[in-house]
């Protein structure tokens, strides 16, 4: 009698898909995200030392008639003059964005060109305002009752008023009344100088002043949400 021996059958796992490159370990993608983030960067920081040193605070320089002109502001809050007083607050969003800019970076693969350029921009617009707001500080006078807001040179303190002279030199000093109700002190701020005239309808179409990183991180963000959407596109399908 003969034993026919069974067929063994060989079961083979399927192969995990290989995980895509991370951009950290493409050159081409270093060449996108840092190039862009030191250029925007360095123009951002240059710009406002060019405002600040050669525009005079009381004369905005037009640029374009009725469209755009120079105009020198200390802000004392976050993107486009929102939240005034809250500097150690935005300090600390704008480390943990430059830790989610780094993040994003690393977990993206050398195909995400545009991203890379988005968040390029995204670091030099935090950067270029955290830089001010480490190392750019104003006496700041503020008046929520009349919505006065004043930040320059401290001149002179009295038991009535202070007087306040022109960002960062001093000049042409003007005294300001001081009250119960008034807030006054040293506040980190970032400099801005551009401001947009256009008027659509009697109104301005942007009413507030801003400068370069302002606009890298609006255009960084909005390239970023772009990309996302065209990712997740086709989950939805």
């Amino acid at each position: 009698m003969s034993i026919v021996p069974q067929a063994q059958v060989i079961t083979v796992a399927p192969q995990a898909p290989a995980r895509p490159r991370s951009a950290l370990h493409s050159l081409s993608s270093h060449l996108r995200f840092w190039p862009v983030a030191v250029i925007g960067l360095a123009i951002d920081l240059w710009t406002k030392h060019w405002a600040f040193a050669h525009i005079d605070p009381q004369v905005p320089k037009v640029v374009i008639p009725n469209v755009l002109r120079f105009q020198l502001s200390l802000n004392s809050g976050a993107l486009f003059g929102m939240g005034k007083g809250f500097a150690p607050i935005f300090v600390g969003a704008s480390v943990l964005a430059l830790m989610f800019v780094v993040y994003l970076f690393i977990h993206s693969t050398p195909k995400h060109r545009s991203m890379h350029v988005a968040l390029g921009l995204v670091l030099a617009g935090a950067i270029g305002n955290l830089y001010d707001r480490t190392f750019e500080k104003a006496y700041v006078w503020d008046s929520p009752i009349t919505r006065q807001h004043q930040a320059g040179v401290l001149i002179r303190s009295t038991e009535h008023s202070v007087t306040i002279g022109e960002y960062p030199t001093g000049a042409n000093p003007h005294v300001y009344p001081l009250s119960p109700n008034i807030t006054t002190g040293i506040r980190p701020v970032v400099r801005d100088f551009i401001k947009i005239e256009a008027r659509a309808f009697g109104h301005e179409v942007w009413p507030w002043i801003f400068n370069i990183a302002d606009a890298l991180l609006v255009v960084g963000v909005i390239i970023l949400l772009i990309n996302f959407w065209f990712e997740r596109r086709p989950e939805t399908h």
